[in-house]
């Protein structure tokens, strides 16, 4: 399997220069991930399938979800691509290459998890401010129009929160200098997760069953449905810093009562 993506990886590096890679290689990345992910979300809501699993029953229509599609169009090419291009020198200073050989998988393991950590951090605190009355009302309000989130609204966002909370993801491979290998994969993990956050439905195979302290749809479902005053749940992927802070009390005494209700009706069907 190595020696497959090494020479994949040989052809890539061949053929393109590391410009090319790191700017063009990564935003088509992204895109394709990016929209493979969500778009199967939309059709989920139009077609009325799984909704048994679905967070909330208000589905979005289909104006709206072109509208967000188009949207995320002129901000990926007007606000990404262009932060991708101008940041390249950053990576490059610090570090960045993407010649062989590739880096260890336990190099990659490490600065991995050193991102989700630090993005966390960064991205609690980041959107706490954007809750703020001011910032809330200029800038995080674009974000929070679906009230009934999915797949993709996870990037829909004012262009002044796309480079705000951006800095989150992309703070962690700034600092370190990674292969460009280990940031392509964090890059499809994030993508993953904001949109399985985003999505509007937990399913009995979401990742927030299996990992602990991950938020997931069920968590940030609760983030969007609330006044922007009330709403915590602020992390990012885990939720240790929302638990730190006791910006999740509200979260967690509704899932308390859901499952104080649940256990209740079962004993009396038992009866």
């Amino acid at each position: 399997m190595a020696s497959v993506i090494e020479s994949a990886w040989q052809y890539l590096i061949t053929h393109f220069s590391d410009f090319q890679l790191a700017c063009l290689g990564s935003f088509f990345l992204h895109e394709s991930v990016f929209f493979l992910s969500g778009l199967p979300f939309i059709w989920l809501e139009r077609a009325g399938w799984l909704t048994k699993y679905k967070i909330q029953a208000k589905i979005n229509s289909p104006s709206s979800q072109g509208k967000c599609i188009i949207r995320l169009l002129l901000y990926h090419f007007g606000v990404n691509l262009p932060v991708m291009i101008f940041s390249y020198p950053v990576f490059t200073y610090m570090g960045m290459r993407s010649s062989l050989p590739l880096p260890s998988w336990r190099v990659v393991l490490a600065q991995i998890i050193f991102y989700f950590i630090l993005e966390d951090f960064v991205f609690y605190w980041g959107h706490r401010v954007l809750h703020t009355k001011w910032l809330y009302k200029h800038v995080h309000s674009v974000h929070h129009e679906y009230a009934t989130p999915f797949g993709l609204t996870s990037e829909y966002a004012h262009p002044a929160e796309i480079l705000f909370l951006g800095f989150a993801t992309i703070v962690g491979p700034a600092v370190t200098g990674p292969h460009l290998i280990t940031l392509w994969l964090w890059m499809v993990l994030r993508v993953l997760e904001t949109v399985e956050a985003h999505c509007g439905y937990h399913f009995p195979w979401s990742p927030s069953n299996f990992l602990p302290l991950y938020g997931g749809a069920d968590f940030h479902d609760y983030h969007h449905r609330l006044l922007y005053t009330k709403s915590g749940n602020y992390s990012s992927t885990f939720t240790y810093m929302d638990r730190i802070f006791g910006t999740d009390i509200g979260y967690r005494k509704l899932k308390a009562s859901k499952s104080a209700e649940i256990e209740f009706s079962s004993e009396q069907k038992k009866k």
